[in-house]
């Protein structure tokens, strides 16, 4: 439960950040300045979020 809740989180900050790329040409990770190699692992992150969030339930189809 905690796991889901945890992607979930990951997935709106990672689709907001993605809004201000496409409407500022801003990358909120950049503009925090945390760093190439601390960037790269949040996008990981994400993208397993997004993973997790698709195929961790069972119960959507």
């Amino acid at each position: 439960m905690k796991l889901s809740k945890l992607t979930w989180w990951l997935l709106i900050i990672g689709g907001l950040n993605w809004l201000l790329v496409g409407l500022f040409s801003r990358d909120l990770i950049d503009m925090l300045g945390l760093g190439m190699t601390v960037g790269r692992i949040v996008y990981v992150l994400v993208g397993l979020s997004a993973l997790h969030q698709l195929f961790g339930k069972k119960s959507m189809m």
